[in-house]
C-alpha cells in the first residue's frame, strides 16, 4: 500500500566527477539511508549535522571510487552503521584497481561490505523498503534501489540513466549491450512517473527517458 508521503531527498555534490550523494529520510525521523557518499565526505557529514540526522545505512549502487570515496569516513564516525552494496560489486571496495582509484594514483580502499543484496532482495532502513535489481552494464555487478512505497515511486540509479544519456561502459568490466538490456528490461518496466535520482547530473523520470534518451529508447 503507498504511502502519500514522500521521502525527503538532498543531493549534495561532490567533486572531482560531480558525483551525487543522496540522503533520504522521512520527515520527522530522525535517521536516514546514505546513499554512495561521494569524494568529498566532509560536505556530506556537515549536511547530516545540519540537518540533525543520523544514518541508518549507507548504500552503494556499485563500487567505483567516486561512489564510496565516503564510505569510510561516514563508517569512521557511525561504525555500527551497515555498508550496504551488491554482491557483484562487493570486492571493488577494498580493490584500488577494480575501483578504479588507482588510476588516479589515488588507491582508495572502503571497508569492507556489510550486508550484499542481490535481484529481488529488499532492504529496510530509516522506515523505508528498497528493492533491489540488478542492472549489469556500467559496472558488472551495479545495482539499482527501488522505492515503492510513497505515492510517486523513486529509482536511485546509481550510473545507469541519466537525463539525456547513460553511464559509461568502457570501464574494465562494463558492458555496452548488457547496459542497454538493464535499462529497457529493468528500468523502462518501471512506471513511466517514476522519479530517477541518478549518479550525476539533474534527475529525471522513466517516462521521459523512453520517449527522449537518445541512446536508448523505450
Amino acid at each position: 500500500m503507498s504511502s502519500t508521503q514522500s521521502p525527503e531527498i538532498a543531493r549534495i555534490v561532490s567533486l572531482p566527477f560531480d558525483e551525487n550523494t543522496y540522503l533520504i529520510g522521512i520527515s520527522g525521523r530522525p535517521d536516514c539511508v546514505v546513499v554512495d557518499p561521494g569524494l568529498q565526505p566532509g560536505k556530506i557529514l556537515s549536511k547530516l549535522d545540519s540537518s540533525g540526522l543520523i544514518p541508518a545505512a549507507v548504500l552503494n549502487t556499485h563500487g567505483h571510487s567516486d561512489h564510496i570515496g565516503g564510505n569510510e569516513a561516514l563508517l569512521n564516525r557511525w561504525p555500527q552503521c551497515p555498508l550496504v552494496i551488491g554482491h557483484g560489486d562487493a570486492y571493488k571496495l577494498t580493490d584500488p584497481v577494480a575501483n578504479l582509484s588507482a588510476m588516479f594514483g589515488a588507491n582508495l580502499i572502503s571497508p569492507p561490505a556489510d550486508v550484499l543484496l542481490a535481484e529481488g532482495d529488499t532492504y529496510e532502513a530509516a522506515g523505508m523498503t528498497f528493492r533491489v535489481l540488478e542492472t549489469p552494464g556500467h559496472s558488472a555487478g551495479h545495482i539499482v534501489f527501488v522505492l515503492e512505497n510513497f505515492e510517486t515511486p523513486i529509482l536511485i540509479g546509481g550510473d545507469m540513466l541519466f537525463r539525456g544519456g547513460i553511464g559509461r561502459t568502457d570501464f574494465p568490466d562494463g558492458d555496452a549491450e548488457a547496459m542497454e538490456r538493464s535499462i529497457v528490461e529493468k528500468l523502462y518496466t518501471l512506471d513511466d512517473d517514476t522519479i530517477v535520482y541518478p549518479g550525476h547530473g539533474p534527475e529525471t523520470t522513466i517516462g521521459y527517458e523512453k520517449r527522449h534518451n537518445p541512446f536508448v529508447r523505450g
